[in-house]
């Protein structure tokens, strides 16, 4: 099936090399700091995770996100998601993708990555968490690949898969809910040190995935003759609509925790990422201010059924959904959970250029991998319907 990859119009091969130009330009960069090390970056002694787990705590969601089409198709044969659910699959393989880069990125030295391998710690999140996404990779990989494969040879997929889908399901929530379990497991940062924080990492994941395959759908839609059809695309709307309330509810449960309560260092991190602090120039107060109003507003056009449903309007909220979460729970997540520090200095953080360069060239290897596997995809359903 490679094949279908290999073939394509010249729009196609020069998408391919634009991104390949700017991933050879982010690993230019990266080789500074691989040479020189983290120093290049924005971080420091109270700021020690940046904008690189800023992008993998989100795109881990938009991994997980991806159940949101498996579950209802194969746990409730709902067939209307049957034409887009191998994509839903091969985005969490493109975002999976890079949150390991991001991941190795965030090391200085990638040759760390093996000690969690050589020197595995069962007591330790980050171990539990790259077993869940190396996992979860693996999984989608597998069931995508052999099921396309089937419909491509026009018969049943091999038994042995269908156990595979089904362990797909508890396994994205896993990838996600151990993410969350990273930040609220560590004592000494209040802003993190919260039970609901890993069903606000579902309910913001369960917005941001689909929204961000409903803006991939589109733009195949566009290019080729793929139609993901009109059902799948307004359920899709109603689980962003669902999901993104959660989200917003579940952070409104942290301010009355925090505030109704008086507790002095939850509210300190909360005040300081709205900027409320009190303590000067604040860089992240605009960005989560854009945030809060991008979803309100959202959910506000998303529960009129009328607005919802048009497919002028439905790319524009999507775009609203995914940026307010990526957002929220990228440096929103970063900077609400490292400022105030523990010994409660402001010493804020800002991405230098370095970081924003190598983080836009990950990015452009995850969507080579997007088309491609999109690609791939189309073609052989497009071929079988033809």
């Amino acid at each position: 099936m490679l094949d279908k990859a290999l073939n394509g119009s010249k729009s196609y091969w020069l998408w391919l090399a634009g991104l390949g130009a700017i991933i050879g330009l982010a690993f230019l960069v990266y080789m500074k700091q691989w040479s020189f090390g983290l120093g290049i970056t924005g971080m420091h002694r109270d700021f020690t995770w940046g904008f690189y787990i800023a992008q993998f705590t989100f795109l881990v969601g938009v991994a997980a996100g991806g159940v949101m089409l498996v579950l209802p198709y194969y746990l409730h044969d709902y067939k209307a998601f049957g034409r887009i659910t191998i994509l839903g699959e091969f985005l969490a393989i493109g975002a999976v993708t890079m949150c390991l880069l991001f991941i190795i990125a965030d090391l200085g030295q990638p040759m760390r990555a093996m000690n969690v391998i050589l020197n595995p710690t069962p007591y330790s999140m980050l171990f539990w968490d790259a077993v869940v996404l190396n996992g979860y990779l693996l999984i989608n990989l597998v069931v995508g690949w052999k099921l396309l494969e089937a419909e491509r040879n026009g018969v049943a997929a091999p038994g042995w898969v269908k156990p595979l889908i089904y362990l797909s399901i508890p396994w994205a929530f896993g990838i996600h809910t151990v993410t969350a379990f990273l930040y609220s497991g560590l004592p000494g940062r209040g802003f993190w040190l919260t039970a609901v924080l890993a069903p606000r990492f579902l309910a913001s994941a369960f917005a941001a995935g689909p929204a961000f395959l409903m803006l991939l759908c589109f733009i195949v839609r566009r290019n080729t003759n793929f139609d993901p059809g009109e059902k799948a695309m307004k359920t899709l709307m109603k689980i962003i609509t669902y999901a993104l309330i959660a989200n917003v509810f579940f952070f409104a449960c942290e301010l009355f925790t925090a505030f109704y309560s008086q507790i002095p260092e939850h509210m300190a991190h909360i005040k300081y990422l709205f900027g409320f602090d009190g303590h000067g120039h604040n860089v992240i107060a605009p960005w989560m201010w854009t945030s809060m109003i991008l979803m309100l507003t959202a959910i506000f056009f998303l529960i009129q059924p009328k607005i919802r449903n048009n497919e002028k309007y439905m790319p524009i909220l999507c775009i609203m959904v995914f940026v307010g979460t990526w957002i929220d729970k990228g440096m929103g997540m970063m900077a609400g959970g490292f400022v105030p520090s523990t010994l409660h200095h402001y010493n804020q953080y800002v991405p230098t250029p370095s970081e924003l360069m190598i983080t836009f060239g990950i990015w452009c290897v995850g969507f080579v991998v997007i088309t491609v596997l999109y690609k791939i995809a189309v073609s052989i359903k497009e071929e079988v319907r033809a």
